[in-house]
C-alpha cells in the first residue's frame, strides 16, 4: 500500500501527453514521464484495502501494494526487484498493456484507479537511468537445449525464463527482425522500438541465441532441441465477405501497420499508403485505433473509424459491476487526436471504379435481444479512398505444426495444450495467442513464463526452480 489517506488526498492524475498538434507531425512517443513527486503521490493513493484485487486482477500477479509502497517511500530500487520478480517486460507492459488491474483496484468502486500501467513504466525507466537493470547470465548451463519459436512478448518471456535456469535457449523469428507484433504491429509513437532493442539486447548478453529471417522446420526443430516452445502468435486477420472485397485500395489492418513501421524504421518519413486520401477504418479496437493515429500522422485527407457493434454506455451498468472489466465507452490517445468515429453500422458492398474502392455501402444496426437487426432504410453511402479491416484476429497461422509435427488444435483454431502448456507431441508446448487466441500482452507474458515453468520441469524430470505466478522470483530482479 501506499499512504492510508493518499487517496482522499490526490486523484488520479495520468502522466503528461505532448500537445495533439505536435505529435501527429511525428512518430515519437506521445507520453511523457512523470515528475517524480507525481508518481509518489500517485504511488500514495494505494489504499489499505485488505485483499489487494488488483493482483488477482493482474495475469502476472504483479505484487502491486508491494511496489507502490516503494515508490511511496523514494525506494525505486526496492520497487524495481518487487516488480521483475513477476514481469519481465514492465517497459512492455507499462506502455501498451490495457491495464486490467486498474479495472480491478478497489478504488474502483467509486473512485478513479492507481495509475498502476504508468508506474510500471516509470519503475523499470528509472531503473534502466540508474544501471539497475544489467544482464545476469544464469550461473550453470544444463546442457538441455530449447528452440522458442517466434519473438513476441510470449516467447521472448519463455526465453528469458529457461535461459536462467541454464538450458540453452534460441528464438527463431520468420520476420527480419525481433519483436512480432511489438515490432510491427504496434506504432511507434505507442512503443519506439529501441524499447524492445535495448531489451533484446540484454537477452542476448545474457545467452539467449537470436535467429531473424528463418522459417520454422519443425522436424528439424523437433530433431535438434530437447523441447520446442510454440509463440507463434494468432495473426491470421477476420475477413470482410462482402462483394468489392477484392478492390485495391481495402488492406488488412496488419498489413497496413506493418508496412508503416517498416518504412519508419527505414527512415522513408511520413508518406504512406494513407496520405492524401479518405479513410475509413472498420473497426473500434486497439488495432484500429493504431490504424487511425497512424493514419493522421501519414496526413490522410479524412479518416472514419465505424464500429458494427452500437456505442456501449459511459459507465457501469448494474449487469456489469466490479470488479468485472468496465464493459465502457473509451476514448483511445488516437482518438483524441482527430477523425470521425461512428457505431451500429455493417458494410454491405464494397463499390469501385477502374479496380480501386471509391465507396462502401452499409445499413445501421441495433442490438435487440442480444441480436444485431439490420435497418434497409438507413442504406448509405460513403465515399472511400482506403478501407483498412481491422476486424479482430481468427487465431495463428498453423501450416505445418498439424501435417509435420502432428499437432492438434482446438476447435476455435489455436494450438491445443493442456495445463502445463504442452501439446499432444511430447516435448512441444505453446504460449500466449497461440494457444489462448488473440489476447493481451500481459497474458502473453504470463503465459510465456508458465510455459517455461512446464518446460524446465520436463527437461529436469522434477520439479521446476523457476517461480509460478506471482511468486518472488528465486534470481532476483532484472
Amino acid at each position: 500500500m501506499g499512504k492510508p489517506t493518499g487517496f482522499m488526498e490526490w486523484e488520479r492524475a495520468p502522466a503528461p501527453k505532448r500537445e495533439k498538434q505536435e505529435r501527429v507531425h511525428d512518430s515519437r512517443e506521445f507520453v511523457l514521464p512523470m515528475a517524480p513527486e507525481q508518481a509518489r503521490h500517485q504511488a500514495g493513493r494505494c489504499m489499505d484495502c485488505g485483499v489487494p484485487v488488483c493482483q488477482q486482477g493482474c495475469p502476472l500477479g504483479n505484487p502491486i501494494p508491494d511496489f507502490n509502497e516503494h515508490v511511496w517511500k523514494g525506494r525505486w530500487r526496492e520497487a524495481y526487484l518487487a516488480l521483475t520478480s513477476t514481469n519481465n517486460f514492465p517497459e512492455f507492459t507499462g506502455r501498451l498493456c490495457p491495464a486490467p488491474c486498474e479495472a480491478a483496484c478497489v478504488l474502483s468502486v467509486n473512485q478513479d484507479p492507481v495509475t498502476i500501467e504508468q508506474l510500471e513504466k516509470e519503475i523499470i525507466e528509472r531503473a534502466f537511468q540508474e544501471g539497475w537493470v544489467k544482464a545476469r547470465p544464469p550461473l550453470f548451463r544444463t546442457q538441455k537445449t530449447v528452440a522458442v519459436v517466434g519473438s513476441g512478448p510470449a516467447g521472448l518471456a519463455a526465453a528469458a525464463q529457461l535461459n536462467q535456469a541454464g538450458h540453452s535457449v534460441t528464438v527463431y523469428e520468420k520476420d527480419e527482425q525481433l519483436g512480432g507484433l511489438l515490432r510491427f504491429g504496434i506504432p511507434d509513437f505507442k512503443m519506439e522500438k529501441s524499447v524492445i532493442d535495448r531489451r533484446v539486447t540484454l537477452l542476448a548478453a545474457e545467452g539467449v541465441t537470436f535467429k531473424t529471417g528463418v522459417t520454422a522446420p519443425w522436424k528439424e526443430l523437433q530433431a535438434t532441441h530437447d523441447a520446442v516452445v510454440l509463440g507463434i502468435g494468432a495473426r491470421k486477420a477476420r475477413e470482410l465477405d462482402v462483394p468489392g472485397r477484392e478492390l485495391d485500395g481495402v488492406m488488412q489492418a496488419m498489413d497496413y501497420l506493418e508496412a508503416a513501421n517498416r518504412r519508419i524504421a527505414n527512415g522513408a518519413g511520413s508518406e504512406g499508403a494513407a496520405t492524401g486520401k479518405r479513410v475509413v477504418i472498420l473497426g473500434g479496437g486497439d488495432t484500429g485505433s493504431d490504424c487511425l493515429g497512424t493514419a493522421l500522422r501519414e496526413g490522410a485527407t479524412e479518416v472514419s473509424q465505424i464500429e458494427l457493434m452500437p456505442a456501449p454506455p459511459s459507465a457501469r451498468t448494474a449487469s456489469n459491476p466490479w470488479p468485472q472489466w468496465p464493459l465502457v465507452l473509451r476514448t483511445s490517445s488516437s482518438q483524441e487526436e482527430g477523425g470521425l468515429r461512428s457505431f451500429g453500422f455493417l458494410t454491405k458492398r464494397l463499390i469501385g471504379e477502374g479496380g480501386k474502392v471509391v465507396a462502401l455501402e452499409g445499413v445501421e444496426v441495433t442490438l435487440e435481444h442480444g441480436a444485431l437487426v439490420e435497418h434497409p432504410e438507413s442504406l448509405r453511402r460513403i465515399d472511400v479512398e482506403l478501407v483498412l479491416l481491422a476486424l479482430g484476429f481468427t487465431g495463428p497461422d498453423t501450416a505445418g505444426l498439424e501435417t509435420e509435427l502432428g499437432v492438434a488444435l482446438d476447435a476455435r483454431g489455436n494450438v491445443k495444450v493442456d495445463r502445463d502448456f504442452a501439446t499432444n507431441v511430447p516435448g512441444v508446448y505453446a504460449a500466449g495467442d497461440a494457444m489462448r487466441g488473440a489476447s493481451l500482452i500481459v497474458w502473453a507474458i504470463s503465459d510465456g513464463r508458465e510455459a517455461a515453468r512446464a518446460v524446465d520441469a520436463f527437461l529436469t524430470g522434477g520439479p521446476s526452480s523457476l517461480p509460478t505466478r506471482g511468486r518472488d522470483s528465486p534470481f532476483g530482479g532484472r
